[in-house]
C-alpha cells in the first residue's frame, strides 16, 4: 500500500497515472502551456478525466540547463496554481519540490505527495510527510540531468545501493515505508544506456511493500533510441519504455499524455499482472 495524505494505492493490482502538470515556462515538453492557475485547473481536470490518479503540479523546471527558482520565487509561482486546483479535483496531487519551505507550504494547502528530485532523503521533508501521513518520493540523482554520472559497479546496482539507503533513513526518521515511494531517476545523471539497462532490470529496483515509481515520459533517452526530435511526439516510445518498467513491478507512470498511457498501462497490467 502507498499513502498518501487521505489517499491509499493498493500495490500490485494495477499501475497508477501521475498526469504532470508543469507550472512553468520553460520545462522540456510543455513549458508555458499550464501556468496559469486556470490553465492548470483545467489541465488538471482534464487528466482526471481520462484517468489521472494522481497530478503532479511542477513550478521549477529541472530539464538540463534550467534555470533553478529560489524558495521564495517557486512559492510564489505555485501556491497560486494550488489555490486553484486542491479544492476541484478528487485526485491526489503532487508537488515537485525539494525545498523544505515549498513542501509544507503544500502540504498545508492540501497536497498529498512530495516529489523530490533533490537526489538525496531529506530528513526535513521526510518529517513533513509523517507529520501530515503525506507520501514521499525519493529520486536517484546523483549530478542533476546535463550530467551523467560514472557508475563503476553498473546503474543498477547503483541505484539499488541508494534505495536501500533511502529505506533505511526513512524508518530512522520513522517514515512509514507504506509512505515511501522510490524512483531511479530516468534521464537523471544517466547516459542512454543506463536509462534503457534501468528499465530492463526494473525487477531489481522493486522492494516488497514500497511503491516504485517510472518517470520516463518524453525524455532524451527514448528520442534516442527512437529516433523522434520532437519530444512531444515521443508518447509511442514512452509507452514502450513504461510497459517494460511496468513488467518490472513498477506501481506508478508519471506522464504528459494521460490518456495513452491508460490505456497502455491498461494493457501492460492483463500481461503482467492479470488484471481484469
Amino acid at each position: 500500500m502507498f499513502k498518501a495524505g487521505k489517499h491509499e494505492f493498493p500495490l500490485g493490482k494495477r499501475t497508477y497515472i501521475m498526469g504532470i502538470l508543469n507550472c512553468t515556462p520553460d520545462s522540456f515538453s510543455d513549458g508555458g502551456l499550464y501556468n496559469t492557475p486556470q490553465t492548470a485547473l483545467e489541465h488538471a481536470l482534464e487528466m482526471q478525466e481520462q484517468g489521472a490518479d494522481i497530478i503532479d503540479i511542477g513550478a521549477n523546471s529541472t530539464r538540463p540547463d534550467a534555470v533553478i527558482l529560489t524558495a521564495e520565487e517557486e512559492k510564489a509561482r505555485l501556491m497560486p496554481i494550488l489555490e486553484a486546483v486542491c479544492p476541484k479535483i478528487s485526485a491526489a496531487v503532487s508537488v515537485d519540490t525539494f525545498y523544505q519551505s515549498c513542501a509544507e507550504a503544500a502540504l498545508s494547502m492540501g497536497a498529498d505527495i512530495i516529489n523530490d528530485v533533490s537526489g538525496v532523503f531529506n530528513p526535513e521533508i521526510a518529517a513533513l510527510a509523517v507529520k501530515h501521513g503525506a507520501g514521499y518520493v525519493v529520486m536517484h540523482n546523483p549530478c542533476g540531468a546535463a550530467v551523467a554520472a560514472e557508475y563503476p559497479k553498473g546503474v543498477v546496482t547503483a541505484v539499488r545501493e541508494f534505495f536501500l539507503d533511502a529505506l533505511r533513513l526513512a524508518a530512522e526518521c520513522g517514515l512509514p515505508k507504506s509512505n515511501l515511494c522510490l524512483d531511479p531517476g530516468l534521464g537523471f545523471s544517466k547516459t542512454a544506456q543506463d536509462n534503457l539497462a534501468l528499465l530492463r532490470e526494473t525487477e531489481w529496483l522493486k522492494f516488497k511493500g514500497v511503491a516504485l515509481l517510472a518517470a520516463g515520459s518524453r525524455k532524451r533517452f527514448i528520442g534516442q533510441a527512437s529516433g523522434v526530435e520532437d519530444s512531444r511526439m515521443r508518447d509511442y516510445g514512452t509507452g514502450a519504455a513504461h510497459t517494460a518498467a511496468i513488467a518490472g513491478g513498477a506501481d506508478i507512470i508519471r506522464v504528459h499524455n494521460v490518456a495513452a498511457a491508460v490505456q497502455s498501462a491498461r494493457v501492460a497490467d492483463a500481461i503482467f499482472r492479470k488484471a481484469k
